[in-house]
């Protein structure tokens, strides 16, 4: 079947004709919901360890560094380049590799540590998901290839769910190669339905909410 032939059916399917304008898209329908900080982070609590993965509650950057020290002990470990790691003194942490800029080396560095240790740009009340928007300071293989995944983010961050990220961040593709939405360990499951974690990402995943 011709090109012209298929595009002609799918006209006719559509009651359109041929060289009649695209009709403009429909508006946008946004609703942000009016939910307490304390019911998000409740919720998002919940959500995230629905999936299996954790959440931990620290009241200050010092709780949340002296958190971090004692996850990794004995561990190796790999923090993004975060402004916010830096402020809670995780990048500074005894074993933690940090500063990384060479794509190269980040690729080497995150196959072989343990655990990679990011901030998030929000969190999502209403599913339990990290977003993270890919950047020299938030790089992709950090929340991606390392078996867990420690997430160090403010609790202002905490947004109610993907009606409000879009009215904070209208056009990602505007401002970075990829957002990136984590809710929970990686999961996958074959044909029969069998799940299992740690496929195509890290199979632990642990938040730490700040505040």
């Amino acid at each position: 079947m011709s090109r012209d032939n298929i595009l002609h059916k799918v006209r006719t399917a559509l009651g359109r004709s041929a060289g009649q304008a695209v009709a403009p898209p429909p508006p946008v329908r946004l609703r942000i919901p009016e939910v307490p900080m304390e019911a998000r982070i409740e919720s998002f609590i919940a959500r995230l360890e629905a999936l299996a993965g954790k959440a931990v509650r620290v009241a200050t950057m010092d709780d949340a560094r002296e958190f971090v020290a004692l996850a990794i002990a004995g561990k190796t470990a790999a923090a993004s380049n975060a402004p916010y790691l830096a402020e809670c003194g995780i990048t500074g942490l005894p074993g933690v590799r940090s500063g990384i800029r060479d794509l190269g080396e980040l690729r080497e560095v995150c196959a072989e540590v343990d655990i990679g240790i990011t901030s998030a740009d929000y969190m999502l009340g209403d599913t339990g998901t990290l977003v993270t928007i890919a950047s020299p300071a938030e790089a992709r293989l950090m929340s991606l290839l390392p078996p867990a995944h420690m997430a160090v983010v403010p609790k202002e961050r905490m947004l109610t769910g993907l009606d409000e990220l879009f009215t904070l961040a209208p056009h990602p593709a505007e401002i970075t190669s990829s957002m990136v939405l984590i809710t929970g360990p990686s999961r996958t499951a074959d044909i029969e339905q069998i799940l299992v974690r740690g496929v195509h990402g890290p199979g632990n995943v642990t938040v730490v909410i700040v505040g």
